[in-house]
């Protein structure tokens, strides 16, 4: 699946439902909602599920600011109910099974079976029908093991694209003078301007982790077991490395280190990298003044996210 034209597509559409005049929240308004739709068109989720996932995203966020396990642990099994709904008529529809091995012929029948039975369009193609049906070392993935890949592919990256998109937004308020340079950059150009734009404002605070044998980290030795919080936003801030942290796309860019480094670095760097982009390019499309609403300033997050709770802008 070519992922570009989709998010061309999902961009396109809500840049153009924006009112023009009217103050927006770049987070909730535009960011939130451009994660959600392009997270649906490129995992063949129903479009229905919008509302739900926008809400999913709100209590995620204050359950992490309030750093209550309680609540944290019901936002994550709510997360995990909305991708059983999701997996579940790929999966337990004795029909959903013959097509796996059928004719084309067969399984278009019963295809439209199954859509009449659920009330959805089910596109059998589908990333995520595609790995209903994946085997590893000749069975099925299990529903636990389906919902844990697809958390890991969609539970961070909602709320991480909200962010940024919050944050390339407010760069633009405080930076108009670049917008000019933007709009003549080439795809790859511009994919550097926002990293380095993340770089500088680093919306994915930190991790979590623990050490599995003795490691020495500078002067500091570590044994195995200890607890470790890897702060991004002071590496990408590091004045060994950056210096003054001028802003510099391509003389950053080989230090960056937004989405991480190593064997961890995050897999979908390419996949975000390109939505980030193509919001962007579709933003500045579609309005040519990007401005602060009068009379409000921007609200940082609450720790421990990163980025901006509210970038109230208005387009025109």
């Amino acid at each position: 699946m070519d992922y570009v034209p989709v998010f061309d597509k999902v961009a396109t559409e809500l840049m153009s439902e924006l009112p023009k005049g009217k103050m927006l929240n770049a987070v909730d308004d535009i960011g939130a909602v451009f994660a959600v739709r392009a997270q649906c068109a490129w995992l063949g989720w129903p479009t229905k599920l919008e509302p739900r996932l926008l809400q999913w995203m709100r209590d995620n966020h204050s359950a992490t600011r309030s750093k209550d396990n309680v609540k944290m642990a019901k936002v994550a099994q709510d997360f995990d109910d909305i991708i059983r709904s999701v997996i579940q008529p790929y999966r337990n529809t004795d029909e959903v099974a013959g097509m796996f091995k059928a004719s084309p012929a067969e399984t278009k029948t019963a295809e439209n079976n199954i859509v009449n039975n659920v009330n959805h369009s089910l596109d059998m193609n589908s990333v995520t029908a595609q790995l209903c049906r994946e085997h590893i070392d000749g069975r099925e993935l299990s529903e636990a093991e389906l919902v844990s890949i697809l958390r890991n592919w969609t539970g961070g990256d909602l709320g991480s694209i909200a962010l940024c998109v919050g944050v390339i937004i407010a760069h633009i308020v405080k930076h108009p003078e670049q917008v000019s340079v933007w709009l003549q950059a080439t795809d790859s150009e511009l994919e550097t301007i926002i990293d380095e734009i993340l770089r500088i404002d680093d919306p994915f605070v930190s991790n979590r982790r623990i050490t599995t044998c003795p490691v020495s980290i500078g002067a500091h030795k570590l044994p195995k077991g200890a607890r470790v919080q890897l702060n991004w936003t002071s590496a990408n801030r590091d004045e060994a490395v950056f210096g003054d942290n001028d802003f510099d796309p391509q003389k950053q860019a080989a230090a960056n280190v937004v989405y991480g480094i190593g064997k961890h670095v995050c897999p979908g760097r390419l996949l975000a990298t390109w939505q980030l982009r193509i919001a962007t390019q579709a933003l500045l499309a579609h309005f040519t003044d990007i401005t602060l609403a009068a009379g409000f300033s921007l609200e940082r997050e609450q720790p421990p996210l990163g980025g901006y709770s509210h970038v109230p802008v208005v387009l025109a």
